[in-house]
């Protein structure tokens, strides 16, 4: 059985590109063509992976994520945009999605995308040790489980490898091209948002002020460290 991976577009000749080439490559891949069919077919069934784009009838790409992620479901979205606008990047990651791509582009780009989010979201390394922890951050890698102060995080699978390579990482200054290419698996065009995105996230979960973050600490001109908090 291949991963099975929801497309949701209203055009019709991008959700046959797209069916094509992800079928093509192993995928397991069904359809929707407006928003509400989005959130019906997340919720019924089994994915993987969504494939979203943000000009949807009925509901917009934009309110399916911040619905799917208000009910915690988790699955990786990769949204899709017509709109080369750095306003609907930032607010699509902040509303949860794991990566974004504008149109137009090669099928080629979309499968090496697909890839990398499957490969990094089901990672189960055994190399990995079973559990990590920094102060009252405890992370289980193979379980893809994370908790602060014993109770479980809630965490999209990128904020979640983020966070997993952060404390694997304890101490170190880490760049934003690092944690990008660490996290996201390729060259993300020098588009760094995406991992301050991601980092202010974290932050809302395990910093009691995040403007004052004690664990994920900025260090400036260079990019973030997490370090044990001083007692």
């Amino acid at each position: 059985m291949g991963k099975k991976i929801l497309v949701v577009d209203d055009e019709p000749s991008i959700v046959t590109l797209l069916t094509f080439n992800l079928e093509k490559a192993g995928y397991d891949v069904i359809s929707a063509n407006n928003g509400l069919d989005a959130i019906e077919k997340v919720t019924s069934e089994k994915l993987d992976l969504v494939i979203l784009d943000l000009m949807l009838p009925e509901m917009d790409g934009m309110d399916v994520c911040k619905q799917l992620r208000q009910q915690q479901i988790m699955v990786p979205i990769l949204m899709l945009t017509a709109r080369d606008d750095e306003l609907d990047t930032i607010l699509g990651l902040e509303l949860g999605a794991d990566d974004y791509m504008t149109k137009p582009f090669s099928p080629r780009e979309v499968i090496a995308r697909v890839k990398a989010i499957l490969r990094r979201s089901h990672q189960t390394d055994q190399s990995i040790q079973e559990v990590i922890t920094v102060g009252d951050i405890t992370v289980y890698p193979n379980n893809y489980e994370a908790l602060f102060k014993g109770e479980e995080m809630i965490l999209t699978p990128k904020e979640f490898e983020l966070l997993l390579y952060l404390v694997q990482n304890k101490g170190r200054v880490l760049t934003r091209e690092q944690l990008l290419n660490a996290v996201w698996n390729y060259e993300f065009a020098g588009d760094t948002r995406i991992v301050d995105v991601h980092v202010s996230h974290l932050r809302e979960k395990i910093e009691v002020s995040p403007r004052k973050p004690i664990y994920i600490k900025t260090v400036r001109g260079l990019g973030y460290k997490l370090d044990e908090p001083k007692k």
